[in-house]
């Protein structure tokens, strides 16, 4: 990355490049995979299909613009203290990768590893913090169960007073917790996987799929049909609705999360704070903005709308943590679809239609996953059998009554 910055900045001359491709005017004879959906893990599939697989005979159909949906919407935290073994060795791996995104794309995504506290109000939470640690020291991901001294140093800025409604206890601290700049993940991939020959297709919808004898051959869209022997759908908070089109159901009920952004400041919250019982997170991004989150809507809607009971709801809570940021403007407020599972687990791999796969049930947590998604779903579709890593999140699991609870690990999930 330095290397190609120093080259850049030396150059007499700049050919301007294009990050995204334009749509191609038409659609090829067939293709060998086609990726319904248009944001970070449609995009991040496509790319190692095509860099580990050599699978480049690819189509991504995006109803939309380009990662318009969540991964515009999410609030951009990556951590993996997960309280499943399933849950923790998949988002270590993920942590890993973001590690070395920037240079692995070319293009700088601001992957900024703060620490992440969970904060603990409860004796409850306590113990929940425990047990948590220790399922994450057991697999080598790095995260303590921490007292008010610790906390007070590592976030001087928080309000540990016992003043307050809900004191802080402790919390669990995860070193590995940062941030990363969203739309830059999305475009890094896509230029990457657009480099191998993979087609993106933006404003062009869904409309069904041809499946004969159980098995999908094509997808019919608003430009036409797609001849395909392979579906990958990644569609985050309309994973019901496309998967209806399919002929199959999902055990998922979608619900609104909102976010929020503040006016930019001068940056001093260097952490990444979450309180499950309160249901608040919060982070500082490099520019100043202070990026805060709360719990899902309490009921099942498609519109990505925001509403004034989030914010009083939010504000309330999280100026008992931040009572400086009392006089703060908002700048703006937003909402994504989140697709909630009954174990707050994701459903990723093989479905009842043969040849179609799907990456769903994110909920909260989808933007942190996005490269261990597109690794490990690439490697799925291409070989036809789930990864190692995505075995436990099988569809049938439902059907066999062995769910991956990890709602304890959620935070701001319900």
């Amino acid at each position: 990355m330095v290397l190609s910055l120093l080259r850049y900045g030396l150059r007499r001359r700049h050919v301007p490049w294009r990050v995204i491709p334009p749509t191609p005017d038409r659609f090829k004879p067939s293709y060998d995979v086609v990726i319904v959906g248009g944001g970070g893990h449609a995009l991040a599939a496509a790319y190692y299909l095509a860099h580990r697989h050599d699978i480049t005979n690819v189509a991504v159909v995006e109803r939309g613009w380009l990662a318009g949906g969540n991964t515009a919407r999410n609030t951009a935290i990556i951590r993996s203290n997960y309280l499943t073994p399933e849950g923790v060795q998949f988002y270590d791996q993920s942590v890993r990768l973001w590690r070395t995104i920037s240079n692995d794309l070319g293009i700088n995504v601001m992957v900024s590893e703060r620490g992440h506290l969970t904060l603990a109000h409860t004796d409850a939470a306590i113990r929940t913090m425990r047990w948590r640690a220790e399922v994450n020291k057991h697999y080598g991901v790095a995260s303590e169960v921490v007292g008010p001294a610790e906390i007070a140093a590592l976030c001087p800025e928080l309000n540990l007073s016992h003043e307050v409604r809900y004191p802080v206890l402790g919390a669990l601290y995860h070193p590995p917790g940062g941030i990363a700049r969203h739309d830059a993940v999305a475009w890094g991939y896509a230029m990457g996987a657009a480099a191998r020959g993979v087609e993106i297709h933006q404003m062009t919808e869904v409309t069904g799929f041809d499946i004969d004898h159980g098995r999908v051959t094509g997808v019919r869209t608003t430009r036409g049909t797609m001849r395909t022997g392979r579906v990958l759908q990644a569609v985050a908070g309309n994973s019901s609705r496309v998967a209806a089109l399919a002929g199959f159901r999902l055990p998922i009920r979608t619900v609104p999360l909102q976010a929020c952004v503040s006016e930019p400041v001068k940056p001093f919250l260097d952490t990444v704070i979450v309180s499950g019982s309160l249901h608040v997170y919060i982070s500082q991004t490099a520019r100043g903005e202070f990026v805060m989150g709360g719990a899902t809507d309490p009921y099942a809607l498609y519109a990505q709308r925001s509403t004034l009971e989030f914010k009083e709801t939010l504000f309330s809570d999280m100026l008992e943590l931040f009572p400086q940021l009392a006089h703060m403007k908002m700048l703006r407020q937003w909402a994504g679809l989140a697709d909630m599972t009954p174990d707050f687990s994701p459903v990723m791999g093989l479905t009842p239609v043969e040849n179609y796969f799907i990456d769903s049930g994110w909920g909260t947590w989808g933007f942190k996953a996005t490269p261990v998604c597109g690794l490990t779903m690439a490697a799925t579709v291409a070989t036809g059998k789930p990864h190692a890593l995505i075995e436990g999140f099988a569809l049938d699991r439902f059907a066999r009554f062995d769910q991956i609870g990890e709602r304890g690990a959620a935070s701001v999930g319900s």
